[in-house]
């Protein structure tokens, strides 16, 4: 599988959206592939995390969020489970979980009801170690025109995650710990592409 295939797909070489969705899920993939080594005790599937990671944000090509080049009908908040669409179309069911999963620490049925978010009413949160990897790792990096390639500090990740509640930031201090067992510098070098 060719991930830059897939994304040339939705979003054509060149574009804005192709240019952030590639820029971002990069830096993703790289932070993740890091982390991987941290939790080599649990064999994760590094070539899938290189797969999923670069396909974990394609879902943004279908929202209406014009600073990454998107124009879409649905709100942002909806590119998880767009994306989950997207790739079990083409074939791709496991990569495609990562992409419902990946949003915030992962969201929670009740946290759909309590919100009244525009999303399918199930669970979305990472399960497969795979899965958490990419959540933990897409934290640190946002879609930012000229942050792309900024890594967020563990506090500035922390007070976003926060603003969903304390049980998201409990997820997070889990993923913390699980993923800083390891040999995970604190910033991703950066990479031109």
């Amino acid at each position: 599988m060719d991930p830059l295939q897939i994304i040339r797909k939705y979003a054509p070489f060149g574009s804005l959206a192709y240019s952030m969705l590639v820029a971002h899920s990069s830096v993703v993939m790289e932070r993740a592939l890091l982390l991987s080594e941290s939790v080599r005790h649990l064999n994760p599937d590094r070539g899938f995390i290189r797969e999923a990671a670069m396909l974990h944000d394609i879902g943004i090509v279908l929202v209406n969020e014009p600073r990454l080049g998107c124009s879409g009908n649905e709100p942002y908040i909806c590119h998880g489970y767009l994306g989950r669409r997207m790739l079990e179309e083409e074939g791709y069911p496991l990569h495609a979980l990562v992409c419902e999963r990946h949003i915030g620490t992962g969201i929670t049925v009740s946290d759909i009801d309590a919100q009244n978010l525009p999303l399918p009413r199930r669970d979305m949160q990472p399960v497969s170690i795979e899965e958490k990897i990419i959540c933990y790792a897409d934290k640190f990096f946002s879609k930012r025109v000229g942050r792309i390639h900024a890594e967020k500090s563990i506090s500035e990740v922390r007070i976003e995650i926060a603003k969903y509640g304390a049980e998201s930031l409990k997820t997070f201090e889990e993923l913390h710990v699980l993923f800083s067992k390891g040999p995970v510098p604190e910033k991703v070098p950066k990479q031109e592409l």
